[in-house]
């Protein structure tokens, strides 16, 4: 099992649900990168490609993320193959990249915060999530309904995560999609779901759907 955290965050934001998966059983690698230092291929090399070396090629190998992290993935699948590779579960991904990268990259700061790989999350066909197509793996998808950030959240068309629309977490291919009253920035440590990670981990369904 492997954990990838969001932009400008750390393994930190992840360890609420590294601790639940413990417990049930699992093998976990909660994986922390330098999210704002590199590009989004850069990452995905680096970050995945040294936390595989950690994980048995007999075993089923699963991927837990957040925000970016999902697309670290989608980026590391499109040039590798994991032969083990088990199920995924994202929590708020901006699979179709997100209107608040479209209208803030040019403002000062942005690049300094949020780095190569967050002027990279836009929305345009040239965005990186935009030209990594569809999933070609078992994926399900839990989307937030809540925002604290009301400011971002008029940049976003529909219902949003306070980062994400809800359209734009979804992918091509994805097995299941769950929308759940979460925020952005804290859902990976919503007890509700943890519940619904480990349920898809264990049966590739969430259970509200």
């Amino acid at each position: 099992m492997i954990l990838l955290h969001g932009l400008a965050r750390s393994d930190r934001s992840m360890r609420k649900l590294e601790t639940a998966l413990l417990e049930k059983g699992y093998s976990v690698h909660n994986v922390s990168y330098a999210s704002t230092r590199k590009t989004i291929e850069q990452l995905a090399e680096e970050a995945i490609g040294a936390a595989l070396k950690l994980c048995p090629s007999d075993r089923k190998l699963h991927f837990v993320t957040h925000s970016l992290g999902g697309i670290l993935v989608r980026q590391y699948l499109s040039h590798h193959e994991i032969d083990n590779l088990g199920r995924v579960v994202m929590l708020g991904p901006p699979n179709r990249g997100s209107e608040v990268v479209d209208k803030l990259r040019d403002f000062p700061g942005f690049h300094f915060i949020n780095g190569d790989a967050g002027l990279e999350l836009g929305t345009g066909e040239s965005s990186v999530p935009n030209q990594l197509g569809a999933a070609n793996f078992d994926l399900g998808i839990i989307a937030g309904t809540r925002s604290i950030n009301l400011i971002l959240s008029r940049m976003i068309a529909g219902v949003d995560d306070g980062k994400v629309s809800v359209e734009r977490t979804k992918l091509e291919g994805m097995h299941d999609h769950l929308e759940m009253e979460v925020t952005h920035p804290f859902m990976m440590r919503n007890s509700k779901v943890i519940e619904q990670v480990i349920h898809y981990l264990e049966t590739g369904r969430f259970s509200a759907s």
